[in-house]
């Protein structure tokens, strides 16, 4: 019997255009996928660039706006350090607080804003204090508005987090400020008698006659008044201001940070009271010029030098891993 021959040829042909419909409508949904993914991203990205423009400029309005309101405040701050010589230190203090925060860029990069409204009313208090200050002539707390008022910004504008993170430069910025004129003597005075009386006992163990008067050292040959310049309260301020930066910088622990920012206090004092011994001796034997003019100022310089070079070497000594 002759069977009738069936071709398979339609059914293949049938399975082939469901099996190309199906590829094309498969690819064409990856194309489509892939198109709105790279749409996506690239719409990511330009949501970034914007929202990162409009954050430059808001941050550029906010600077032009702070440095109008304080421009008078600031440029009185800085005239001041030209002529007084215990805040000479002060033009280095604005560009270590810039670097400290430039060290910090990447974290800060990483915050996100959060804002929180105790910022508002540190910003306003400290608006309100420079209102006061200003109606008042009160330097002093016209210069520390600015501290409350850039913490108060921070705070408004990028959160807690951003804030913890800059609060020590920001912080920092105190030690460009100048003391008044009254609480600067009130310090310096007690530090002046006293550092002229470990003096008169170091002098006096080095078998050099002297006598002490207050801040008045009385030689066998001459007379020499401990200034308020030689209080040490100058390079303690200094040394502080070094210290402090160090602290920032460096990787101890709290306890170790804490070390090194007030050993600056007895490196201050010891390094003056060398200072006041070696001009004595020389005055007992050379006379009060040496205590005069070049040598003294010279001498000065060569004390804050070597107080920096304590310093660093106290950091030095905290560094040592422990064994």
């Amino acid at each position: 019997m002759i069977m009738p021959y069936v071709s398979n040829d339609s059914g293949d042909s049938n399975k082939s255009n469901v099996s190309n419909v199906s590829y094309k409508s498969n690819t064409s949904n990856v194309s489509n996928n892939s198109d709105n993914s790279n749409t996506s991203n690239v719409s990511r990205v330009s949501n970034k660039s914007n929202a990162s423009n409009v954050l430059y400029i808001q941050f550029g309005l906010l600077v032009g706006l702070f440095l109008l309101l304080y421009y008078p405040v600031i440029t009185k701050m800085v005239a001041d350090w030209g002529i007084d010589d215990n805040y000479s230190h002060g033009y280095l203090i604005p560009f270590i607080t810039g670097y400290m925060i430039w060290t910090a860029r990447k974290d800060l990069k990483e915050i996100q804003p959060a804002p929180s409204n105790l910022g508002l009313i540190l910003l306003i208090c400290g608006l309100c204090q420079l209102l006061v200050a200003r109606v008042g002539s009160e330097y002093f707390l016209q210069r520390t508005s600015m501290i409350l008022v850039l913490f108060g910004l921070s705070l408004f504008l990028a959160g807690k987090k951003f804030t913890k993170r800059v609060s020590f430069p920001i912080a920092y910025s105190f030690f460009m400020i100048p003391f008044p004129a009254i609480i600067w003597d009130k310090i310096a005075f007690p530090m002046k008698l006293f550092a002229s009386y470990l003096a008169v006992k170091v002098i006096s163990l080095l078998g050099i006659p002297i006598f002490r008067e207050g801040n008045i050292l009385h030689l066998a040959n001459t007379t020499l008044e401990v200034a308020d310049a030689c209080s040490g309260l100058r390079s303690l301020t200094s040394l502080l201001a070094l210290s402090a930066a160090l602290v920032f910088f460096t990787e101890h622990s709290k306890f170790k940070k804490w070390l090194l920012f007030l050993s600056a206090v007895p490196i201050a004092i010891l390094t003056n009271i060398i200072r006041l011994t070696v001009t004595a001796g020389l005055a007992s034997k050379y006379g009060e010029k040496v205590a005069q003019g070049f040598l003294h100022e010279f001498s000065g310089w060569l004390i804050f030098l070597l107080g920096l070079a304590m310093l660093i070497g106290v950091n030095a000594l905290l560094s040592v891993p422990k064994r």
